[in-house]
C-alpha cells in the first residue's frame, strides 16, 4: 500500500496481538509492533498489545506511548504459547478498540480469533510461514484457512513474500504490501570512543553477522565460509547454534555475544560488509539487514524468495547468493573484500534504497491509511 502527503490526527484505538512482546521479549515482530505503536502515537492513536507471559499481573505495562497487556502463559509447545485466559481477553479488549491487528504466524491466535470473534474489523500482518512445524501441518490448516479467510484484510512485509508464499496466494485480492521500516534517528551513534575500544580489539576490517543465533540463520555455512577465504568475521549474538560456532575454532571468527545497542552500532560502523546467510523462509525480511543498509554497508544475503532480497538487491546494494552453499558465500566474501571500490558503492546505494522505501514513517502512514479504511467501511 503506498502512502503520500501528512496524515492528520485522528482518534481510534488499535489492539494489536501476539504471541510475545516486552517487557519479556523484544525481537523482530515485536520491535514492528513497538516502531507501528509508537508512531501511531504521534497521529493520536492509542495502542496497546495483547500477548501471554507467565506473570501476567507484573509484566501488563505501559511501554513508551502504549500499553503492553498480558494474559496468563499456560506452556509452550512447538514454539506456540497456549494459553487458557487468551480468548477472553481478546473478547473484551476488543470491545475497546476500532481495530484488532493480528500478528501472524501464532496458531493460538487463529483459536482465539475464532472462538472470540471480535465485532470490529480485523488486520493481520502476515510476518512469515510456518516452517519448521511441519508435522503438525495437518492439523493446523484448517483452522489456519478458516482465520485467514475471516480477517478482513492482510499485510505483507514485501512484494517477494507475498509472491512467493504458498498460503498468501489464495488470498491476493486482500492482500497489500506495507514494508517492514526503521527509524534511523533511533540508530544510536557510535561513540569515538567505542570506535576506538571495538577498532583495537577487531582490527579495521571485517566482515559482520548481527542475529540471533537460530536454526535458520544458515550459521554453518558461513562458518564453512569464513574457514575457506580465511577472511576475519565478527558473529554478534546468541542463540542455539553458538555451539555450532565455538566448536569451530577459527583464528578469523571472533564471537562477541549480545551487545548494546551503542556497541552495535560502532561495529556496523566499522565493518567493512554485512553478511546474512539465512538459508530458510524462516528469515521472512531480516531487520538486520535494514539496520546495516541504513548504515550505508554492502551486504550479502540468500535468495529465498523473501523480504530480504528486497531489501538488498542483488548487484545493486550488494550480493545474493543462493542459500545453504558455503562456497557461494565465500565467493561473494571474497569479492566485497578484494573490491573496496564496488562494497562502498553497494553501500552507498544501500542507504539511498533504505531512506527511500524502509522509513519507520512511511510503514507507519501505511498502517494507519488502512486503520482508517477499515474502520470506515465498518461504519
Amino acid at each position: 500500500m503506498e502512502c503520500s502527503g501528512e496524515l492528520k490526527p485522528t482518534k481510534m484505538r488499535i489492539l494489536h496481538v501476539f504471541k510475545t512482546y516486552l517487557p519479556e521479549s523484544f525481537a523482530g515482530v515485536e520491535r514492528v509492533i513497538w516502531q507501528i505503536a509508537e508512531g501511531c502515537a504521534d497521529l493520536g492513536i492509542e495502542s496497546e498489545v495483547l500477548s501471554l507471559s507467565r506473570h501476567p499481573a507484573e509484566n501488563s505495562v505501559d511501554v513508551g506511548r502504549h500499553f503492553a497487556r498480558k494474559s496468563r502463559l499456560l506452556i509452550n509447545y512447538a514454539s506456540t504459547g497456549l494459553s487458557l485466559d487468551l480468548v477472553g481477553a481478546l473478547r473484551e479488549q476488543s470491545r475497546a478498540a476500532d481495530v484488532v491487528h493480528y500478528h501472524y504466524p501464532w496458531p493460538m491466535m487463529d483459536l482465539a480469533h475464532f472462538l472470540a470473534r471480535p465485532a470490529r474489523p480485523t488486520l493481520l500482518t502476515y510476518h512469515s510461514d510456518i516452517v519448521r512445524q511441519k508435522g503438525l501441518e495437518k492439523f493446523y490448516s484448517p483452522l489456519r484457512r478458516v482465520f485467514l479467510e475471516q480477517v478482513d484484510h492482510i499485510v505483507a512485509t514485501s512484494p517477494n513474500y507475498m509472491q512467493t508464499s504458498p498460503i498468501l496466494e489464495r488470498y491476493l485480492g486482500k492482500t497489500s504490501v506495507i514494508p517492514i521500516g526503521l527509524d534511523p534517528a533511533l540508530q544510536p551513534a557510535p561513540t569515538p570512543e567505542r570506535l576506538r575500544s571495538w577498532s583495537e580489539r577487531l582490527g579495521s576490517r571485517f566482515f559482520l553477522f548481527v542475529g540471533a543465533l537460530r536454526y535458520y540463520k544458515g550459521i554453518q555455512f558461513l562458518i564453512d565460509a569464513a574457514k575457506a577465504s580465511g577472511l576475519p568475521l565478527v558473529i554478534v549474538g546468541d542463540g542455539e547454534m553458538h555451539r555450532n560456532i565455538a566448536s569451530a575454532d577459527l583464528p578469523n571468527i571472533t564471537m562477541v555475544g549480545p551487545v548494546a545497542d551503542e556497541d552495535k552500532a560502532a561495529l556496523l560502523h566499522l565493518c567493512t560488509a554485512f553478511v546474512f546467510p539465512s538459508h530458510l523462509r524462516s528469515e521472512a525480511f531480516g531487520v538486520a539487514l535494514l539496520e546495516a543498509a541504513f548504515t550505508g554497508k554492502a551486504m550479502i544475503s540468500c535468495e529465498l524468495g523473501t523480504g530480504t532480497s528486497y531489501v538488498n538487491v542483488d548487484g545493486e546494494t550488494g550480493i545474493v547468493v543462493p542459500p545453504a552453499d558455503a562456497e557461494a558465500l565465500t565467493y561473494a566474501m571474497n569479492s566485497l573484500w578484494n573490491d573496496q571500490e564496488r562494497c562502498a558503492s553497494y553501500g552507498r546505494a544501500a542507504a539511498e534504497r533504505a531512506h527511500r522505501l524502509f522509513t519507520a514513517q512511511d510503514m507507519t502512514k501505511g498502517y494507519v491509511e488502512l486503520y482508517r479504511s477499515l474502520d470506515a467501511k465498518e461504519r
